[in-house]
């Protein structure tokens, strides 16, 4: 009963779909278990690349199944441009479930993403505009649409007339928009359900039943740690759980047949979006590991903000999470550096923390208490072992793994799928 839970340790852009995939060679099930098409996978397969935003990684590989579970907010027009994307390649995904529970981004949603976050002005929480946040608002406000609904007609309408009733009072009196008409949207996902009607199924209960026969299920979360809306650094965070515990709710599958957690890392940290950031850089340093990483969003091509590695944070989440096992990505992006500071604790108006602040304005003022770990020029891609690894490029990576209170199982050492180093087996 292996169920293998896969998340960001950090602010996302870790590097989880390469993980995904190294791992999915030997799985039977991905399913995606939160967010939306605002997150943003790149899976290198051979010369090709493949960019994910909403469809789970191991779409990839055809000797499995990828699943998006109900806790996923799908857009179905989104999913049908990565479908037809990915199938003009030449990947199958008739293979592909989607959760008939999962939540619908209907078009509503992306035009008050988008009107709010202008409104907030210098408060703004830096969303993709995608309309992830107001389609997880509608569900706590029991007013979503789901996968189901879409085959429903005289129902579908009931609730998109129940959702646009206060929406259209607030587009038009506060946003000076106009109002949303709920024929046109109720045909609108009626057609988008039309084509989504072959992938829907009762994932909860396929996942639960390939567990209880001894099959191995991946659970991939999308974003990250520090990114979910009750462990992160809220306000600035996503509006799901992308932490361990969200496999769960997810997906529908219960935290016994959970066996293992593995928090992927970046051995520096990067961060998209507005929100605090303790060892962010504003140097060349900064431009240095932007440039050298390739640091710009899968989905939105924003430029991410850089930082050196940040131990307390990672400390943090191998705490919230349970972690088993880290996957640190990104090694031989800090080649040529000759030092290389690790963030150990913060500086907070003079006291010292070794552990995350529970007050959000403490550690919007925490500062980074660094120590420096010698570096190392080798190229490192051609490493297959860690014993390869330059002697100083091991020290680096045995104390991030004593820092962070968990052992680092795999280590990547460039972007091609080959470009791994395996320390500890992932599947037991």
């Amino acid at each position: 009963m292996p169920g293998i839970v896969l998340i960001g340790a950090q602010w996302g852009d870790e590097g989880k779909g390469k993980a995904t995939d190294l791992i999915g060679t030997k799985v039977d099930y991905v399913a995606r278990f939160n967010g939306g098409n605002n997150a943003g996978h790149s899976v290198v397969v051979g010369n090709e690349s493949y960019a994910l935003h909403l469809l789970p990684s191991g779409i990839i590989n055809p000797h499995l199944t990828p699943v998006i579970g109900n806790g996923v907010v799908v857009d179905p027009e989104v999913l049908f441009q990565e479908i037809d994307g990915l199938e003009a390649r030449g990947i199958d995904c008739s293979h592909l479930l989607v959760s008939e529970a999962a939540h619908i981004i209907a078009p509503y949603h992306r035009t008050l993403d988008k009107v709010t976050e202008r409104f907030l002005g210098k408060h703004k929480i830096g969303t993709t505009g995608r309309g992830i946040g107001p389609a997880y608002a509608d569900k706590i406000n029991r007013v979503g649409i789901r996968v189901h609904d879409l085959f429903n007609e005289q129902h579908l309408h009931d609730k998109v007339e129940a959702s646009l009733h206060q929406k259209n009072q607030m587009l038009v009196k506060l946003y000076n928009r106009r109002p949303i008409d709920v024929d046109q949207t109720t045909e609108e996902l009626l057609k988008l359900g039309e084509r989504l009607k072959p992938y829907v199924a009762n994932t909860g209960l396929i996942l639960n039943k390939a567990l209880d026969e001894g099959k191995t299920v991946l659970f991939e979360g999308a974003q990250a740690t520090m990114l979910d809306v009750d462990h992160g650094t809220y306000p600035f965070v996503t509006s799901s759980n992308p932490t361990a515990g969200g496999a769960c709710t997810g997906t529908g599958v219960g935290p016994t047949k959970i066996t293992r957690v593995i928090g992927v890392s970046k051995a520096y940290v990067t961060r998209v979006g507005e929100g605090p950031f303790p060892t962010e850089l504003f140097d060349e340093s900064g431009e240095w590991l932007r440039t050298q990483g390739h640091e710009f969003g899968v989905t939105t091509g924003r430029p991410r903000r850089c930082g050196w590695f940040d131990a307390v944070v990672n400390r943090y989440a191998s705490q919230v999470n349970g972690l088993t096992d880290i996957v640190l990505t990104k090694l031989d992006v800090l080649t040529g550096l000759d030092e290389i500071p690790i963030c150990v604790a913060y500086d907070v108006d003079g006291e010292r923390y070794d552990d995350m602040p529970t007050d959000q304005a403490a550690f919007s003022a925490a500062k980074p208490i660094y120590e420096t770990m010698p570096g190392w020029s080798e190229d490192i891609s051609n490493c297959h072992s860690f014993d390869e690894l330059p002697a100083t490029c091991q020290a680096y990576v045995k104390r991030l793994e004593e820092l962070s209170n968990c052992r680092i199982s795999a280590i990547g050492t460039g972007p091609q799928r080959d470009h791994i180093i395996s320390v500890h087996s992932l599947i037991d």
